[in-house]
């Protein structure tokens, strides 16, 4: 069985045709605008952008983080080595420098005492991803003992997942999501950055969209003298009149969604209540089955976390455990992941930019760590059969 996959019915699939026959704009237009004003609605933020993916979402912003705080090239960002790498990329391909805090092997979360260690003058940020939905406590202890450092969130895992009473990303400047196939809802591929600071979403916005200056939006593009009132006006300073959509600002990129893309999150939206609870159900169920299981347990919580699961992150005594497990899962057909990278340091693309033997418990999520999904398509006949197979597992 497939680790996790898009939880769709005809309404997805009518959606798009609907926005592929009587939508305006094939990309990114009306149908965007409405999800991305929906979205933020749902998840308590102000604005949100649309991207081509989440892995694109964490680039702009980063990008736009940086512009809009004057961090200079060389400034730091706090980061784990273990994880996915669209984590770390954006932070090098806008000139900044991850430096890396090691996990602790309870919730595979940062070692709180690590970052404190790690902050310097030229810490600007703490770049937090959740595990597997799982938030740690990163969220707030910042804000009470370095508050010039930004909170920024990856919540590609962990859309929904809640520490103290609120939404985890109520603790973040700026936040990305993922609408990947496996993710908690999907448009096929898709991101989106939200924020509650309108002049870092423009900028956003921006860089997304070529570096054009244009900020309208939705219907505002079919506007003869757009959303400012003056479209075409000496815009260059130089006494040229030019045309607002054609003047660029920034050294963009195009990472536009497709306007289908949009009218399928608005679909996806009305069931994410459905789904997160069918996750958080899931994770429940299969976390039952390793109770008492020798050598494997689920990471641990914190009291005061509520986290919307992606899967079920499963940490082994030992590397040979992990190996049985596996094998053994995936010849029942039940299909297992690592905790996606492990120690990137120890990645071809990523070596370079520190040394992976000086983040012992990354190397140890490498060898000892795997996760299974908790999709919200598994129903009960499922959970039960995972709970079988893992009881003939020695």
């Amino acid at each position: 069985m497939l680790y996790s996959g898009p939880y769709w019915d005809r309404a997805e699939i009518d959606a798009a045709k609907d926005a592929l026959e009587k939508g305006l704009w094939l990309t990114s237009g009306e149908y965007v605008a409405r999800f991305e004003n929906e979205f933020s609605r749902k998840f308590n933020v102000r604005y949100s952008r649309m991207t081509n993916s989440g892995s694109s979402a964490n680039l702009v912003m980063i990008a736009a983080l940086k512009k809009r705080y004057g961090w200079h090239d060389g400034d730091e960002v706090i980061v784990s080595p273990v994880g996915f790498p669209t984590t770390i990329a954006p932070i090098v391909q806008n000139g900044l420098k991850p430096v890396f805090v090691d996990i602790e092997m309870r919730s595979l979360n940062f070692d709180m005492g690590c970052i404190a260690a790690a902050i310097t003058k030229r810490t600007q940020a703490v770049f937090v991803s959740p595990v597997l939905g799982n938030p740690p406590a990163i969220c707030d202890w910042p804000l009470r003992h370095f508050p010039d450092i930004k909170i920024v969130g990856d919540n590609c895992d962990s859309l929904g997942s809640r520490l103290n009473g609120r939404l985890w990303t109520d603790y973040c400047c700026a936040w990305s999501t993922s609408f990947y196939p496996a993710h908690h809802i999907s448009t096929g591929e898709g991101g989106m950055v939200s924020s509650n600071d309108k002049y870092l979403m423009d900028s956003v916005q921006s860089f997304c969209q070529w570096g054009r200056d244009c900020y309208c939006v939705g219907a505002a593009n079919t506007l003869p003298c757009g959303t400012c009132g003056k479209r075409f006006s000496n815009w260059l300073g130089d006494n040229t009149e030019i045309d607002h959509k054609y003047l660029f600002t920034h050294i963009g990129y195009n990472l536009k969604p497709l306007d289908l893309q949009g009218a399928i999150g608005l679909a996806q939206l009305k069931k994410f209540d459905e789904i997160e609870n069918r996750r958080k159900r899931n994770f429940r169920g299969i976390a039952a089955a390793f109770d008492g299981h020798s050598g494997v347990r689920v990471a641990s919580v914190l009291a005061q976390a509520n986290p919307s699961w992606f899967g079920v992150p499963l940490i082994c005594d030992t590397e040979e455990i992990k190996k049985s497990l596996v094998a053994h899962l995936e010849a029942a057909k039940i299909q297992t992941r690592p905790y996606f990278a492990g120690n990137l340091l120890r990645h071809p693309g990523y070596s370079h930019l520190g040394n992976a033997a000086k983040y012992p418990n990354a190397e140890q999520a490498l060898k000892r760590v795997l996760f299974i999904g908790c999709a919200p398509h598994y129903t009960q006949a499922v959970i039960d059969y995972i709970g079988e197979v893992v009881k003939q597992c020695v």
